[in-house]
């Protein structure tokens, strides 16, 4: 399964990097700050948004899925 991601910075102030290599892994990396949380929500039930104080990050991730997916964290935990 696909979940596309996107991430939105009020300034880029509150980017610590970004980085692409040129190695043949292609890895990419994107680090900041979201800042406070404000609110943690459900866009249509299949995406997953977090709202801090500098910026929003959403993840094609739905709650049913993200609910399977807490339920085996905590099972794993106990």
């Amino acid at each position: 399964m696909v979940h596309v991601f996107s991430v939105e910075m009020k300034s880029k102030n509150h980017v610590r990097s970004i980085s692409i290599s040129n190695e043949t892994k292609d890895r990419v990396l994107f680090e900041g700050d979201l800042g406070d949380l404000e609110e943690v929500s459900f866009i249509g039930g299949s995406m997953l948004e977090v709202r801090g104080t500098n910026g929003v990050l959403r993840i094609e991730l739905g709650e049913e899925e993200t609910r399977k997916l807490m339920s085996q964290m905590s099972a794993t935990r106990a």
